[in-house]
């Protein structure tokens, strides 16, 4: 595992390296602090999902119940596909939903290109390491993994 110092944000996504920055220059407990803040603007699924749990996928790996899904809009340019990322977790679950909302706001609206160059191991950038369990961070790092899976097939489906 490489050392927060040593890891970088030029590879990321502009909105995800802001959001990575501002976890970096936190304390720990300021950090958990902002997490808690990405917790609370995560959005709502939208009505056309809230009636189909089907359409959503769980993360098995996160210790708490999250479920997404992911839709692709044509770019009006005619330029590559937008993807846009939905989650549902419950509010009793923090941790959860705070990733959840730092991946919606790093990642939704961007290309398959953009979302599949993200380091797999992008939640480390957080340094959340020791401040929470070994367990939720795999839940983490599940959930940008099955972002991008999803997200790989769906643009092969569409090309």
């Amino acid at each position: 595992m490489r050392k927060l110092e040593e890891m970088s944000t030029n590879t990321l996504p502009t909105a995800l390296a802001e959001i990575v920055d501002d976890f970096q220059a936190l304390t720990e407990p300021d950090r958990l602090q902002l997490l808690l803040e990405f917790s609370r603007g995560l959005p709502e699924l939208p009505e056309r999902l809230k009636d189909h749990p089907e359409l959503l996928e769980q993360v098995v790996e996160c210790q708490s119940p999250l479920f997404l899904t992911i839709e692709s809009e044509k770019n009006p340019d005619g330029g590559a596909r937008a993807y846009r990322l939905f989650f549902k977790a419950p509010q009793e679950a923090p941790t959860t939903r705070g990733f959840a909302g730092v991946l919606h706001e790093g990642l939704d609206g961007l290309t398959a290109q953009e979302i599949l160059a993200v380091p797999d191991d992008m939640p480390e950038l957080l340094g959340l390491t020791r401040a929470i369990t070994p367990l939720r961070m795999r839940g983490m790092t599940a959930m940008l993994g099955r972002i991008k899976r999803k997200v790989a097939a769906a643009s092969r489906l569409e090309n």
